[in-house]
């Protein structure tokens, strides 16, 4: 429907002389960016303008098409440039509110929806918007960088995990002298001394590099090197603080019974040392925030540890003051309801607990029967989001696992959310998640998720052809434009706008191969070649690629520590290598910093829509773009150089336009220095030599 004099004369025209154009699908474009969306992130009772792009003078008409059924004709706002752009408004509720388009031209008639254009109705695939539901102006496009600090930095050797110190998994705690040392395949109890003061001693590297979050694995009282086996969920572990208090005796030779292991009783038990912890966690946040960057804790709430202080299965807190009886050796325990015991007549030593995926080192927490403990968490999950910790969100370990059905686990996350966003309004709670998240992401739950679906994993399978594991290759997938294109349309429509924003988009980390010992092509694990396999025929021009797809990917980008200094290694454990301070690979770790800094440059990269441009062998191109930025970023994964014609007029470039690169990645590495290129015919033609990107702004 047009509402000028001028539309209708131009329309007219279009008839008689152009004998009235083919509808053109591919100028189709909405998406649920602040443009297409305002507000994007509305509130109950709020006003709502939608928009859907066309071709110039190419439709007859446009609907809204909502969930429950409504129809709501779309009215032309403009034309600028090459196209039109139709609005809709309507006001939002309390409920959700699905969408999708209708556009008619003569006969012909099509649907507009997250997937692309369709000629019939879709089933699914429609924009979303959650009244209410708000992710964090701080997390949009952020630059995180996440650290497993055992393996960081260590700032205070005084407070280092000795030899001995407690047993654990049928061995004993093991003090790394070598730093650069490889990791062993039972590596969990072995401590190589990173800890918070090698953070805090290491913050204007980081910030240099151009890091605005840091994404921490676990921090809290923990007998092995990863922490996700939590002890203690009120306090850092004193291994990673100062340690005012150093006492007692390891272990002697053949006891492994850890009620004798009083030098780590003293370290994990006495107050001083735990509020010791406690204060250089506050210290370390106050000087992030100082100087602009966010902190985010790992968040284990599906299970705890054996050592934690309210089973204590080790005997580690019995008779210490201030510390109740364990429910694994006291049936009269205050947490017997914190665990579930299969066996009601098994005390003392009760061992019939439920253990995550039958680890007795993991007990699973039982939260149906026990609100004792459900208040008790959704307690943490505010303390340390509050003043004096002041930790700007959570990401949650395996969050999907906990509860045992369904339903609690949603009802769990929903207090969760509430919890955390009174105590803090803008922290971010990001979920450990494979597979289709939607469930979750209804705007009363999670913000976002680790993006292994809609990032990790289609990435990885076009840039190497390998499992982000190094478990099996797949050739198939290896450079195939038309699966990665499709996989990120399908599983990015798992996401409303505002979750897709703060995604987690990771190129490794601690769970999986390093991305560089990917593109090696090797297939296995550490124990099935030597130390070097892991670094053998690596292709560093591919995870620079690799690594400009993520800089211009929309989410936050997520840097695992050492990526960025060509740290390699196969999974876990291997992927836990230490950071090699004065080994670095001075390239890769230039490179980072100038394409982080490309990234915090353009606002586009930031908040801006995403437009697919072009896919085949091994050669993609996408679009961000906002109304006053338009950014083209093309890759060349193929072994051999490529003559390219990119079309670039649906991003909204203009015929005669000049294109400037700001970035080139190949071979032999990467340039800042700047060219131009000239649109011509709506495309622009170049060459991409081998392994290679390249960013272009309008």
């Amino acid at each position: 429907m047009y509402d000028s004099n001028y539309d209708r004369t131009m329309r007219a025209a279009s008839y008689i002389f152009q004998m009235r154009p083919v509808f053109n699908t591919q100028a189709l474009f909405s998406d649920g960016t602040r443009y297409y969306v305002s507000p994007m992130e509305p509130d109950p009772g709020d006003t709502v303008t939608v928009r859907l792009r066309t071709a110039r003078f190419n439709a007859d008409a446009a609907f809204l098409l909502t969930g429950s059924g409504e129809r709501l004709q779309m009215t032309w706002e403009t034309g600028k440039d090459d196209f039109d752009y139709y609005i809709a408004s309507f006001r939002i509720e309390e409920e959700p509110v699905s969408y999708y388009f209708e556009i008619h031209c003569g006969r012909y008639r099509c649907f507009y929806c997250r997937y692309g254009v369709s000629e019939e109705k879709p089933s699914s695939g429609f924009f979303r918007l959650s009244p209410g539901f708000h992710t964090p102006d701080w997390a949009k496009g952020a630059v995180f960088y996440q650290i497993l600090v055992d393996r960081f930095c260590n700032g205070d050797p005084g407070n280092d995990v000795l030899d001995r110190e407690y047993s654990y998994i049928h061995g004993f705690s093991t003090h790394v002298t070598d730093w650069y040392s490889r990791p062993e395949p039972m590596d969990v109890r072995n401590f190589y001394g990173g800890d918070l003061a090698g953070v805090m001693s290491k913050l204007d590297y980081l910030q240099a590099l151009g890091i605005e979050v840091l994404y921490f694995n676990p921090l809290f009282v923990s007998p092995s090197n990863h922490k996700y086996d939590i002890q203690d969920y009120d306090h850092i572990d004193p291994h990673l603080g100062p340690m005012p208090r150093d006492e007692g005796e390891v272990l002697p030779e053949n006891w492994t019974d850890n009620r004798h292991s009083s030098r780590y009783q003293c370290r994990v038990t006495d107050p001083e040392n735990l509020d010791a912890a406690n204060g250089m966690f506050i210290r370390l946040v106050d000087e992030c925030h100082r100087r602009g960057m966010r902190v985010i804790l790992d968040g284990v709430f599906n299970h705890c540890g054996s050592f934690n202080k309210w089973l204590d299965h080790e005997g580690i807190y019995e008779g210490k003051p201030g510390y109740e009886h364990g429910a694994y050796q006291y049936a009269d325990s205050p947490y017997r309801s914190f665990f579930a015991f299969q066996d009601e007549n098994a005390w003392p030593f009760n061992d019939s607990y439920e253990g995550w995926w039958g680890h007795n080192t993991l007990p699973k927490l039982n939260y149906e029967g026990s609100q004792l403990l459900e208040d008790y968490i959704l307690s943490i999950a505010a303390k340390w989001v509050l003043p004096p910790y002041n930790a700007d969100g959570w990401r949650l370990d395996v969050a999907a696992d906990l509860g045992h059905s369904p339903e609690y686990n949603h009802s769990f996350w929903k207090k969760f959310r509430k919890a955390v966003r009174a105590a803090k309004p803008d922290a971010l709670i990001i979920a450990e998640h494979y597979g289709d998240p939607s469930s979750w992401l209804q705007g009363d739950e999670w913000d976002t998720v680790m993006n292994y679906d809609a990032f990790m994993e289609p990435l990885t399978w076009f840039f190497t052809g390998m499992e982000k594991h190094s478990d099996s290759s797949q050739e198939w997938l290896h450079n195939n434009a038309d699966a990665f294109m499709d996989a990120m349309r399908y599983n990015m429509a798992c996401f409303m706008q505002p979750s897709l924003e703060v995604a987690m988009n990771e190129i490794s980390n601690h769970d999986h191969s390093r991305f560089l010992t990917r593109t090696n092509g090797i297939v296995g694990r550490m124990d099935h070649f030597d130390y070097d396999a892991a670094s053998e025929g690596i292709k560093p021009a591919i995870m620079r690629e690799a690594v400009v797809m993520q800089m211009t990917w929309p989410g936050a980008p997520t840097v695992y520590y050492g990526d960025e200094a060509g740290v390699c290694g196969f999974t876990d454990p291997d992927n836990r290598r230490p950071y090699p301070w004065g080994r670095e690979d001075r390239q890769m770790l230039d490179f980072h910093r100038a394409v982080i800094s490309m990234h915090k440059e353009y606002e586009a990269l930031r908040s801006g829509s995403l437009l697919s441009l072009h896919g085949s062998h091994g050669v993609l191109a996408h679009a961000r773009f906002t109304p006053d930025q338009k950014i083209i970023v093309i890759f060349n994964n193929n072994d051999e150089e490529k003559d390219l014609a990119i079309n670039v007029w649906q991003s909204g470039i203009r015929n005669g336009q000049q294109l400037t690169r700001v970035f080139l990645t190949d071979k032999e590495g990467y340039r800042i220095d700047r060219e131009t290129i000239t649109v011509q015919s709506g495309m622009i033609s170049l060459k991409m030599g081998p392994l290679s990107s390249a960013v272009f702004v309008g």
